[in-house]
């Protein structure tokens, strides 16, 4: 793992954010890795990602009152951070800013689908994905023999129209217990709530078995084979109060024909929502992703 941190940023678009972004980094010894940015013309907005080395820690001393510490000291982030808020203050500035190092906390929900499920572990197993995973909760136990394999603690929690506000309330508990930073529907076959949505915004990740929006419900592919069409697609998006209408992060779809049956299309989406949410999820805990309106921006 890189010793490294990510600086994250959208704010009104004027003259000079770069310049004053990079000068604020070169006077506290950052060396910058990567840069991004992106500005929507439209809404005057302007959008940018930072990615710099760390030091071994130290402290450096700015009594001197120079330029910058040697490219030797390093940066302290703690430091970086401090020096970094008036400024934000000042350009109106959203921000976050984290270490490459750290491991976000993250929940995977499921029901009886697994596919998507037994991706992500053998993706977070194989370090693909910079995680912790403390917890698998699902509705059904077809999961269980899965998270056991993995080591990783599962909690059965069925739901039902008259116990779900008890059941969302209880895992809104443990996840709060084990400091869960991200929730990801892994073909998670439940509405949640806006109360639970409300908790985590942008940070509830899900996949959706069509390409949104067309062909949305509960059997799409039914749906687009009846109309014939040429291409499937699979989305992945945040969650929003509104069902299957929050951010998209990632799309991908493949060609058909028409010697395709149901359960071939099937077959290929199950391909397509494996993809689209594997990606979705190492780009948020990458930190690529900034998220405005209803809209994204994921930086290379």
């Amino acid at each position: 793992m890189k010793d490294s941190a990510v600086l994250l940023i959208d704010c009104p678009d004027r003259k000079g954010l770069v310049a004053r972004v990079s000068g604020l980094l070169y006077r506290h010894g950052a060396n910058i890795l990567h840069a991004d940015q992106h500005q929507d013309h439209e809404q005057a907005l302007f959008f940018m990602r930072v990615e710099f080395a760390l030091s071994d820690g130290k402290p450096f001393d700015q009594s001197s009152g120079g330029p910058n510490p040697s490219p030797t000291d390093g940066i302290d982030l703690e430091a970086f951070r401090a020096a970094f808020a008036p400024l934000a203050a000042e350009l109106n500035m959203r921000w976050k800013l984290a270490s490459s190092a750290r491991r976000p906390r993250v929940a995977l929900f499921c029901s009886q689908y697994l596919h998507c499920m037994a991706d992500l572990l053998h993706r977070w197993r194989s370090g693909e994905l910079h995680c912790e995973i403390p917890l698998i909760i699902s509705n059904h136990r077809a999961v269980e023999n899965l998270a056991a394999f993995y080591g990783i603690p599962f909690v059965h929690m069925p739901v039902t129209a008259a116990s779900r506000p008890d059941v969302e309330a209880h895992q809104l508990e443990l996840l709060h217990r084990h400091g869960v930073e991200l929730v990801v529907l892994a073909r998670y076959m439940q509405i949640l709530s806006p109360v639970f949505v409300a908790k985590y915004p942008a940070s509830i990740i899900n996949v959706h078995h069509s390409f949104l929006p067309a062909f949305t419900g509960a059997r799409p592919y039914h749906a687009a084979h009846v109309r014939g069409v040429k291409l499937i697609g699979a989305t992945s998006h945040y969650v929003t109060e509104v069902l299957d209408d929050g951010p998209i992060i990632e799309q991908d779809v493949a060609r058909i024909s028409h010697r395709d049956q149901v359960e071939d299309l099937v077959a290929r989406g199950r391909d397509l929502e494996r993809m689209v949410l594997s990606r979705a999820v190492r780009w948020h805990l990458d930190r690529r992703i900034l998220c405005y309106g209803n809209k994204t921006v994921v930086f290379d």
